[in-house]
């Protein structure tokens, strides 16, 4: 599967600093440091509804990321995977009547199209569950093997206490583990199983269902989280730096993968970092597919708004905060694009030497985008206020923007 194209990263004078990011596994601020490469791997979407704002949302934050490394002279290594066979998606295809491979080609492709729009820079290798199954099947095998995983009636569970670290990312406790599981995709109540909480790594096959060869498994396909471990674990290797998403990946979808991991690899963490983003609501309520309440950044492509507009209205909250879209949230955006383009038009303006520092600074400081907006505001008031002399000002703040904050000017 092929991701979509890279915009250009502008380059900037001197170096950025190092991502000082907050942690779920440890519920505070860590420093990372990786080597010559950083590596992320972040949950992609489930294809049957894209892009809503609350993907875009997540996948701005990990931008950032990809931005804030970069500037530091660094190679990023990135992997995002594609769900494209889930529970959610055939039965989107049922509803409809349509295909259900034709369903997720058709949304991962408006996926691109809108990360295109919004210059959000892709991943490395962008890999569909359906792909991954060839690499998946020796890994369900080799947890049963270790004793990590169990049959019943021809389904393939994974056995949560295999791993002593079960727990460690979410730090919830057993009730709310349950109800989170049976929220999101998991079935703690069915009969038979060592713990309610033990998820699915193997669904045999089903009638009316996609099914390919599972080898000893038999017939069926993948659970959801064993996807991205075996889909990260081949390209990325334990100990990466950020597991990223959104933060209702948190539990049950991050903690199961760090166990599988944990228990194939004998290492542990998976990865020094979690990270997760915000969730945005409309109408008071958490944007979700199952109310139906989506913003869709391709209905407001076509609606004549700026990608950068968009893009601005996402970098207007820190990325691990909860908001709300609203009509006002995307008409302040708008104007700031406006003022922020207005100011850069101009041949000479006010120093910007320290406006790169403190963008710089903003994102190193947990991603904060409103602190590097809010100097970039500065900046543009002194513009207009005031102007000035600096030649390469209106420059370097457009390339600055563009490279530290995916928006062109």
């Amino acid at each position: 599967m092929h991701a979509w194209p890279a915009s250009e990263v502008p380059a900037l004078p001197g170096q950025g600093r190092d991502l000082r990011i907050h942690d779920t596994a440890t519920g505070g601020p860590i420093t990372l440091d990786p080597g010559p490469v950083a590596r992320i791997y972040v949950c992609g979407i489930t294809p049957y509804d894209a892009t809503h704002i609350g993907h875009a949302a997540t996948y701005n934050a990990f931008d950032l990321v990809q931005r804030v490394w970069l500037d530091t002279k660094r190679q990023v290594h990135y992997v995002q995977n594609v769900t494209d066979v889930d529970d959610p998606l055939l039965e989107r295809a049922e509803r409809d009547g349509v295909d259900w491979a034709a369903l997720a080609e058709q949304e991962t492709q408006l996926f691109r199209e809108d990360m295109t729009a919004l210059r959000m820079l892709p991943p490395r290798q962008y890999i569909g569950a359906v792909e991954a199954i060839p690499g998946i099947v020796p890994l369900v095998e080799r947890l049963r093997d270790l004793g990590a995983a169990y049959e019943l009636e021809g389904d393939t569970y994974f056995s949560v206490e295999a791993d002593p670290h079960f727990g460690q990312v979410s730090h919830l406790d057993a009730a709310a583990m349950r109800l989170l599981s049976a929220e999101r995709g998991g079935d703690p109540d069915r009969p038979g199983k060592k713990n309610p909480l033990d998820p699915m790594l193997w669904s045999a096959a089903r009638e009316g269902e996609p099914s390919w060869d599972g080898g000893s498994l038999g017939r069926g396909r993948p659970g959801w989280h064993i996807e991205c471990v075996a889909i990260a674990l081949d390209h990325l290797g334990m100990g990466f730096d950020i597991q990223g998403g959104g933060s209702d990946l948190v539990f049950p979808h991050h903690e199961m993968g760090a166990s599988h991991a944990q228990v194939l690899t004998g290492e542990f963490p998976m990865a020094k970092a979690y990270v997760h983003a915000g969730m945005v609501a409309l109408h008071g309520e958490k944007m979700s597919k199952s109310k139906g309440n989506l913003v869709f950044v391709s209905r407001l492509r076509r609606d004549g708004v700026d990608p950068a507009a968009i893009r601005l209205a996402l970098l207007a909250h820190h990325y691990r905060a909860d908001w709300e879209w609203t009509d006002q949230v995307l008409q302040d955006a708008v104007t700031r694009l406006g003022h922020w383009r207005a100011a850069v038009s101009r041949p000479d303006g006010p120093s910007a030497e320290t406006l790169v520092d403190e963008i710089r600074e903003a994102l190193a400081n947990d991603l904060d985008a409103p602190a590097a907006l809010a100097a970039v505001d500065r900046w543009a008031v002194a513009q207009e206020q005031q102007g000035g002399t600096d030649m390469g000002a209106p420059g370097i703040v457009s390339r600055a923007v563009d490279a530290l904050l995916g928006v062109a000017l």
